[in-house]
């Protein structure tokens, strides 16, 4: 049969979805991965069922199967976005429940990396899976055509490689690997509910060993290894080179290699190397013996506490390769970095690494070249498509740029000319490119291109539509409709505005509160809008207010400055929530404080499943005085089941303890549950569509003739009674020595407010007096000599401090 041309463009992935989604699944195989997988599909709302074999003693059929279960929620991080989304995961065994399989749209078979037993289980597959359903593996490398090699032919239609990254939860990449034989619209449903629903960036990978991601990105690793066990660079130089100064994860070489284990580092090395054609590669791909030594010892990375890494007494040390023993690190003698940190982005410091002429820049440039002519070479093989191999490096490996992006970074006669200096020999489609005046990437006004090798020209390389990025939009300049030093306010287009913080970290200090209250002005009366999204690009959505405007002002003593900011701050967090349009909060990633305050505040937000959200204000001296301790107690009185006191206190009692432990949610759905976020909050699986689906939020809500909630005017209060219980409580811990004096101060007046301050007996009080009390007390704190203690450690060290 010849093969189908099938890569990511060929896949419709946008939203609405053309194939029904997956309601059920099944996944077999509760190894780390399997039971990880498990997770992240009930993350997605499917029923899950995971099975695994029995063991041989008969004692408990599912004996292996819960192992593997527990061993995930245990881990860190959760794979699980809440315990609840546990329930929805039912446990068997091959033995007794292998008819689920039956029952499921979805089986995902993720058991032991032998073709033998893959081709058998496939076979158990095929005798009970329902005629509809698809079959996927998650092998990272062996064949994926030889595993359905004798099944019928309607298997092998609905047969492919799903290859998801370990943690299958965080890491986005998905490599689909189809066979000739698979149905493209069974390639499209996967992938499109892939993206979707499990948030995944989709790569079609060809049938090779490894794919893409391993194949170039294990090649890199084993490469970066190569210089300290063959060169004269120490594992803590490596890491500061493959690490963040080079667009890298901040876990870099040796460290991610201790994360992933070394045992499978060993495993992928060994079989590329037997699988891989070339003498090259099969060189490339050896083991390095210090590797192999360690993982001959039971050294396997952090699962076994001691890899490449090892931490004793306190500190963090490397093996030596002649000793094996750990050692302290040497002082680095890789230059001045801090130059290379000044050359402005990712883009300027790859060029100073490579112009560097002492150490960093041999190494960089060494380790650069080899991998950008061995990803060229692989093109045509892996796949057709440069753009692919970066988003797999992208996605899959946490790199900022992947081979081809940092190609065109440093500038095509650039690398040619550091090929030629280092015997390094390009594809020759490489050099007629360059002869054409070509780069990878090229960009018009709203369209990329990229350069495949197959057809010798630029191809275009679009965008899902259901993506909205801000860089194109900044690039018109009459798409700015307000700015100033931390903030804009931008035109999405289709009478939708976009309100984005600019300030470091992209804290909320007043130059952003007034701007987002300005804007929210400006929108309201101009026609021609019909609402605003406040969200960013930024690596957090807003890690909160600006504890250096305040830690200034109060050491100057000048708190009614304060007390007028901390008014604008709650009347501005008010104006999102009552103003006459929509306005929709669309956080992502850490939402801090009064960034948690606002989506707390927005009737209608739109947040990314991975949303890290808390109110962390107790560990800076202070208490949340953005409304959010009067949202809290306003959503306690309203759960409960009446108005009776101790029904209301069952319900206020998590939320005060919540706060007071500064606890922060671990991901959207369960900001949900912990009060963070309210319950109509729409929950984005894909980073990537969540300001579109925030703009999408807003024209809804226009359309259907929008109108702000009503002002909460009898929230019911508990008063002195409940007061004292939690005094009581909090006593209790401090005389256990879990918390300081100082600790029981601060959450004594979180309870004052939440409480409704100091009345006799329970009363409903307006949302205004709940929100003056908030300021009274926030202001009473940041005068107390330890809350500013607290702010001034934060600030210095970026950690709480315990006084």
């Amino acid at each position: 049969m010849e093969a189908k041309a099938l890569d990511t463009r060929a896949l419709d992935l946008e939203a609405p979805p053309a194939h029904p989604p997956f309601r059920t699944a099944a996944v077999l195989g509760a190894g780390t991965m399997g039971a990880q997988i498990a997770a992240h599909l009930a993350n997605a709302g499917l029923e899950v069922h995971l099975l695994d074999i029995a063991p041989d003693d008969g004692e408990d059929p599912n004996a292996v199967v819960r192992k593997g279960f527990e061993q995930a929620r245990e881990a860190s991080p959760d794979p699980f976005f809440t315990d609840a989304v546990a329930d929805r995961v039912y446990l068997g065994n091959f033995e007794e429940d292998f008819e689920r399989v039956g029952e499921v749209d979805w089986v995902v078979e993720a058991v032991v990396e032998r073709m033998d037993v893959k081709r058998t289980v496939h076979a158990r597959i095929e005798e009970h899976a329902a005629d509809d359903a698809v079959i996927s593996t998650n092998t990272s490398g062996l064949p994926i055509h030889e595993i359905a090699a004798d099944r019928s032919a309607d298997f092998k239609r609905r047969f492919l490689g799903t290859h998801f990254y370990n943690p299958p939860r965080y890491l986005k990449l998905l490599e689909l690997v189809p066979t000739d034989a698979t149905d493209p619209a069974v390639a499209e449903r996967v992938a499109q509910f892939g993206r979707l629903r499990l948030g995944k960036g989709i790569v079609v990978a060809n049938d090779v060993p490894y794919f893409i991601g391993n194949r170039i990105g294990v090649y890199a690793q084993l490469q970066a290894i190569r210089h300290f066990t063959d060169g004269d660079y120490s594992i803590e130089e490596i890491d500061t080179l493959t690490g963040k100064i080079s667009g890298r994860p901040k876990s870099a070489t040796f460290r991610t290699a201790d994360l992933v284990g070394l045992d499978v580092l060993v495993d992928v090395a060994t079989n590329l190397r037997d699988l891989v054609d070339e003498a090259a590669q099969r060189t490339a791909f050896a083991v390095p013996n210090v590797l192999q030594r360690l993982v001959d010892e039971g050294r396997l990375g952090e699962k076994t506490k001691a890899g490449f890494y090892k931490k004793e007494d306190g500190e963090i040390k490397s093996i030596d390769p002649e000793s094996f023993e750990y050692t302290s690190a040497d002082e680095e003698a890789l230059g001045d970095l801090g130059e290379i940190w000044g050359a402005g982005g990712l883009r300027g410091r790859l060029n100073a690494l490579y112009q560097d002429t002492g150490r960093a820049g041999q190494f960089f440039r060494e380790t650069t070249l080899d991998l950008l002519a061995y990803s060229a070479h692989r093109l045509g093989e892996v796949s057709d498509n440069p753009a692919d191999v970066d988003r797999a490096i992208r996605w899959g490996f946490g790199w900022e740029m992947g081979p081809f992006e940092m190609w065109d970074a440093l500038g095509m006669d650039t690398v040619l000319t550091g090929m030629a200096e280092h015997d390094l020999d390009p594809p020759g489609w490489v050099e007629t490119m360059s002869e054409r005046g070509h780069s990878f990437y090229e960009t018009g006004d709203d369209t990329r291109t990229v350069f495949m090798p197959r057809s010798g020209s630029h191809e275009p390389d679009p965008r899902p539509g259901d993506e909205l990025r801000l860089a194109p939009i900044k690039q018109e300049g009459q798409n700015e409709l307000w700015s100033n030093d931390d903030a804009a306010l931008l035109d999405l287009g289709e009478g939708v505005a976009l309100y984005e913080f600019r300030s470091k970290a992209n804290t909320l200090g007043r130059d952003v509160m007034m701007g987002l209250r300005e804007c929210i002005g400006r929108v309201e009366q101009d026609a021609d809008l019909r609402g605003m999204v406040v969200g960013n690009e930024g690596k957090n959505f807003s890690v909160g207010a600006n504890l250096g405007e305040m830690a200034m002002a109060a050491s100057q003593g000048a708190f009614d400055v304060i007390d007028q900011y901390i008014d604008e701050f709650q009347r501005t967090i008010q104006q999102v929530r009552y103003a006459s349009k929509p306005v929709v909060v669309a956080p992502h990633q850490r939402v801090l404080g009064g960034g948690c305050e606002m989506a707390m505040a927005c009737p209608h937000p739109v947040a990314s499943a991975e949303t890290y959200i808390g109110l962390v204000e107790l560990g800076v001296g202070l208490i949340p005085a953005g409304t959010g301790t009067m949202r809290l107690a306003a959503k306690a009185a309203r759960e409960a089941p009446n108005d009776n006191h101790n029904a209301i206190q069952d319900h206020l009692r998590p939320y005060f303890e919540t706060v007071a432990m500064a606890e922060v949610a671990e991901s959207a759905a369960q900001g949900i549950d912990m009060g963070f976020l309210p319950e109509n909050t729409r929950i984005v699986m894909h980073e990537d569509r969540r300001l579109y689906a925030a703009k999408q939020e807003v024209l809804r809500l226009s359309e259907q003739g929008y109108a702000p909630p009503p002002v909460m005017n009898k929230i019911k209060v508990l008063g002195e009674k409940t007061l004292s219980t939690f005094k009581v409580a909090l006593m209790q811990y401090r005389e256990g020595n879990y918390i300081s004096a100082y600790d029981e101060h601060l959450a004594t007046e979180l309870a004052t407010v939440m409480c409704g301050g100091k009345l006799s007996s329970p009363q409903a009080v307006h949302e205004d007096y709940l929100i003056e009390l908030e300021r009274e007390v926030f202001l009473r704190l940041l005068g107390e000599e330890k809350t500013q203690a607290r702010i001034q450690h934060m600030l210095e060290h970026n950690k709480p401090l315990r006084n």
